[in-house]
């Protein structure tokens, strides 16, 4: 089976392109194809998803664990479990392994919420 060379007809619309359009049209196909991916990870996540985000700032794995669970608890897993470390450490002015820490102890997630309330920054 032998493919049909399309090809010269299928690259009409490019033809007149310059290298910098051509750059152009190239990213801007490329946005509409992770678009959708993009939008799904900032509208769904999973506690394994949170864990995982936590591992990669440095936290174990128990710990990981303990900052999901609690997140969960509070009903917060969908803010982000790494969001709320670090929104919790601006607020206090500590490092991110400091708030995780804290709140793998239980401390502070008092503080939590609020951040997250009426667009609290």
């Amino acid at each position: 089976m032998k493919r049909a060379d399309d090809f010269q007809e299928r690259r009409k619309h490019l033809a007149d392109l310059s290298e910098e359009q051509l750059e152009a049209k190239f990213w801007e196909l490329a946005e509409k194809l992770v678009d959708p991916i993009v939008d799904l990870g900032y509208k769904n996540t999973s506690p394994s998803i949170e864990r995982s985000v936590l591992l990669r700032m440095g936290f174990s794995s128990v710990e990981a664990k303990s900052i999901v669970d609690n997140a969960i608890d509070r009903g917060l897993i969908g803010k982000g479990a790494g969001q709320i470390v670090y929104k919790l450490a601006d607020k206090k002015g500590i490092s991110i392994r400091e708030a995780g820490l804290l709140l793998v102890e239980g401390d502070s997630w008092d503080e939590v919420k609020p951040l997250f309330e009426g667009g609290a920054k």
